[in-house]
């Protein structure tokens, strides 16, 4: 990741929950740091597959700092701080830039539906003023099939043009590899990352800049290599084989629910069954699902 646009593969990272659905903050720095030598560029934390909108504003807080505590790099570290609540979503990003992160991953406000664009604008606007940090970099994080509040091109012009070098990079899991081609050809600069992990490479070859994923959670050093030789003629057929081996773990954690499948195949490759655990109303596998699932 470069100073000011985040490139590479960032892991859209879960969070452990302890016996008590707590945040296990010592198993999230092992997974991070796991992650990070598997090949991650970084770590998207608390996002979607970290289950954060399930967590208070807290607890968002003590996770980041006890992960930074833990010896992982701020500048590593890509927070989401995008909340429903404006005055959250500005607590979270201002608690990110002083536990010296500047690049955040920003969801819209979420609740209310068929908000207009100077609506958006403006939602967006507000935390950039009011936090008032000139180090703050935001990525935008358009997920309209979780969300139901797309980040249009529109907003995204005037975000740009209003507040240069602060909106540098868009995760898209729209799943429209047209709407992530449209975006790196309409705004040079804007570092544009795949939402879907087998959506990663077909985007590289257009000019894209890499991944926020959740199957990185298990093919990390696929997505590296991927990223590191995609145009590299010598490594074409490796990278053809990554591929592969990436789009068929995301096939994998996709028969069950992915959160929960992503944790159950982490319990198993780790050998610790406290990963199955997700904060409802999230719910872990059954066993036989589990079973089903490490079977295909």
């Amino acid at each position: 990741m470069t100073a000011l646009h985040p490139t590479g593969v960032f892991s859209a990272a879960l969070t452990p929950f302890d016996a008590n659905l707590e945040p296990d903050h010592a198993a999230f720095v092992a997974h991070a740091k796991r992650l990070l030598d598997q090949g991650c560029d970084g770590i998207a934390m608390l996002g979607t597959t970290g289950e954060a909108n399930s967590l208070t504003t807290a607890e968002r807080q003590a996770l980041l700092e006890a992960t930074v505590a833990g010896g992982v790099a701020p500048d590593r570290l890509l927070p989401g701080t995008g909340v429903a609540a404006l005055p959250d979503t500005i607590a979270l990003t201002r608690h990110a830039l002083s536990c010296g992160v500047t690049t955040v991953v920003m969801l819209p406000p979420f609740y209310y539906k068929g908000i207009s664009d100077d609506g958006l604008f403006a939602a967006y606007a507000e935390v950039v003023e009011r936090v008032a940090d000139p180090r703050l970099r935001v990525v935008l994080y358009h997920i309209p099939p979780m969300s139901a509040v797309p980040i249009t091109f529109p907003v995204i012009e005037r975000l740009r043009a209003r507040y240069p070098g602060t909106f540098t990079g868009i995760k898209d899991s729209s799943g429209d590899l047209a709407n992530m081609t449209a975006l790196v050809k309409t705004f040079p600069g804007l570092s544009v990352l795949a939402g879907a992990d087998p959506l990663m490479l077909p985007l590289l070859k257009e000019g894209g800049a890499g991944c926020i994923t959740a199957t990185s959670n298990l093919v990390a050093a696929d997505l590296a290599f991927i990223f590191r030789h995609h145009a590299d003629p010598a490594r074409a057929a490796e990278v053809e084989a990554a591929q592969a081996r990436v789009v068929a773990a995301r096939n994998q954690v996709s028969r069950f629910p992915q959160i929960a499948s992503l944790k159950a195949m982490l319990a198993e490759r780790t050998g610790q069954p406290g990963w199955r655990r997700l904060r409802p109303p999230l719910l872990a596998l059954t066993n036989d699902e589990a079973a089903a699932m490490l079977a295909a």
